[in-house]
């Protein structure tokens, strides 16, 4: 038997859930003391709520590193990730990834150039 009764109760309504961190940084605490990030010295940037990796060097980068450079690694990531078709799931991507984590964050190691000109003609590292 169809339903029998204004349109205005034909629907179902679902309330809005407001969550206390919608319009935060990811992964940023506000609580926490600003930290002397590793990438813009002298400039305090809001820490990092927990380290991104469960490793020595998520720990390292919740020490050294502020929420927004994350951030901004995140969406370069993403780019290597695209531009080069890796797939995080495979041993070799994520030891190139973890490699230019510490190149573009710590300075430490050749980072990988991303020549948008050759779109469609490149290959995962060492192809």
């Amino acid at each position: 038997m169809p339903f029998r009764g204004p349109p205005s109760q034909c629907y179902l309504r679902v309330p809005q859930l407001r969550h206390p961190t919608v319009n935060r940084i990811p992964f940023a605490r506000n609580d926490l003391d600003p930290i002397d990030c590793r990438r813009h010295p002298g400039r305090p940037g809001p820490a990092l709520a927990r380290p991104p990796f469960r490793s020595p060097l998520g720990e390292r980068i919740q020490r050294e590193i502020c929420a927004d450079c994350w951030r901004d690694w995140l969406q370069h990531q993403t780019l290597l990730i695209n531009h080069y078709g890796l797939d995080p799931r495979k041993a070799e991507s994520r030891e190139f990834l973890y490699g230019q984590i510490n190149a573009v964050l710590f300075d430490d190691g050749e980072v990988a150039e991303v020549d948008t000109s050759r779109r469609g003609t490149i290959g995962p590292p060492g192809s």
